[in-house]
């Protein structure tokens, strides 16, 4: 891990419980001590929690190993493929639109490892440019011409469902092609050493806001946020204040994991603006990620109206930070950051 790693190497907790501060030498009229709130004071005092290292993609404190190589997958988000798997595992979910006003995930897995992913789809190039940013190893069942071309240079380690159907890639009996695609992280690992892909890596941090307990976020009330895509369909992100987190929803449904039930939440929601460009009949799409623009980082149940930036082949604020945890980027056309809807 980089020198980011010795300046976030201890993550501190600070427990406050108002009602109690004053009762640290409290004494009681026949001159004894107050045992109970003395105990409670304790408590009040501050902790310290050290860990050994950070993962690198959500900032969160670990004793385990943080040199996983990056995993980027494909999933499909067509709703003959909802719920997903996996995607509650993913450190971070890019939402980009693919042909048409249909939108396909591309989940980067690091700190976590879900036992199942999918379904998995089709690859275009700027999943393929977007995964690239965390140097990982990209996963897809199919491609455009485009994303064929680049996956067949070699300058990309990735597995393609259509070189491992049936072998890596399974397909489930519960749904039909192409929503019934999986992968499981096992396979993923058996596949880096089929195509002699590297299991470990020395990850950058992203930009995390370091000393979390003074956070104190400016901007416009944001509670539930919604994205109103022209084809009708509608991406929710509601605020849950206890968790400090935003549970995703698409047509008021709630986001889900298949297997396990789990609801999709995450600390950052930031939505960008990048010109895209249909090119060909089939409503193929070309994304301009390298140009930054407008954007609204969500945090907190605050919106901020913002700008992002390509640093290193990664979307992140320009001149903002996220704060630690799970990260959801939604790439969205120019002009559509007012379909943006906040309360």
């Amino acid at each position: 891990m980089k020198k980011w790693n010795l300046i976030l190497m201890s993550i501190v907790l600070l427990f406050t419980l108002s009602a109690c501060k004053d009762a640290k030498d409290k004494v009681l009229e026949d001159g004894k001590v107050d045992k109970a709130e003395a105990s409670d004071t304790k408590k009040d005092e501050q902790k310290e929690v050290v860990f050994s290292s950070v993962f690198p993609l959500t900032g969160k404190g670990t004793n385990d190993e943080t040199d996983n190589r990056a995993v980027a997958v494909m999933v499909n988000n067509h709703w003959k493929a909802r719920p997903q798997s996996g995607l509650h595992k993913a450190d971070i979910v890019y939402e980009v639109l693919a042909e048409g006003e249909l939108t396909r995930f591309l989940a980067i897995f690091q700190s976590e490892k879900p036992k199942i992913i999918g379904p998995v789809r089709s690859a275009r190039d700027y999943y393929i440019e977007l995964s690239q940013g965390y140097n990982s190893l990209f996963v897809a069942h199919g491609y455009s011409p485009e994303a064929k071309e680049i996956l067949d240079s070699g300058t990309v380690d990735h597995l393609n469902g259509m070189d491992y159907d049936g072998n890596l890639f399974k397909r489930a009996d519960f749904r039909k092609a192409p929503h019934n695609s999986y992968i499981t992280y096992e396979s993923i690992v058996k596949g880096m050493k089929k195509v002699n892909a590297d299991e470990t890596d020395d990850l950058n941090m992203l930009p995390f806001i370091t000393n979390t307990a003074s956070v104190n976020v400016k901007g416009t009330d944001a509670k539930k946020v919604t994205i109103s895509y022209s084809g009708g369909e509608t991406v929710g992100f509601t605020y849950q204040t206890k968790k400090k987190t935003y549970a995703r929803s698409s047509n008021n449904e709630p986001t889900i994991d298949r297997e396990t039930e789990t609801p999709i939440a995450v600390t950052n929601v930031f939505i960008v603006e990048a010109p895209h460009r249909v090119i060909d009949d089939a409503g193929r799409r070309e994304i301009n990620l390298t140009s930054g623009g407008d954007a609204i980082l969500i945090q907190n149940g605050v919106a901020q109206e913002i700008s992002w930036k390509n640093e290193n082949g990664r979307i992140v604020p320009d001149g903002g930070a996220f704060i630690p945890g799970k990260t959801w980027i939604n790439i969205v056309p120019i002009g559509m950051k007012s379909s943006v809807k906040m309360q």
